[in-house]
């Protein structure tokens, strides 16, 4: 079982947070400004995708890509699309 991992990135006034749980199959949840907004139970290997919407008037959709290696054991990779536009999440450490 490896550990868990936590991707963070700060959008305008909204936080998008992604955690997800250790083992290569763990849970992920998908979080706007701390409310979670998508959940998906387990994830696989290769590419997993989440959506959510930032509130703002009107509300702003995004998707993130979790990607998570087919054949080498190593850290899944968090990305946000936002208006076309991928931006990398970096992970945090959380205690």
């Amino acid at each position: 079982m490896g550990p868990s991992h936590h991707f963070h990135l700060d959008q305008g006034d909204h936080s998008i947070t992604v955690n997800v749980g250790p083992g290569r199959a763990g849970e992920v949840e998908l979080l706007v400004d701390g409310k979670v907004v998508a959940y998906q139970k387990e994830h696989s290997a290769g590419m997993n995708v989440l959506r959510g919407e930032l509130p703002e008037e009107p509300v702003h959709p995004f998707r993130v890509l979790l990607r998570q290696p087919h054949l080498v054991p190593s850290m899944p990779r968090c990305t946000l699309e936002l208006d076309g536009v991928e931006q990398p999440m970096p992970e945090r450490l959380v205690l």
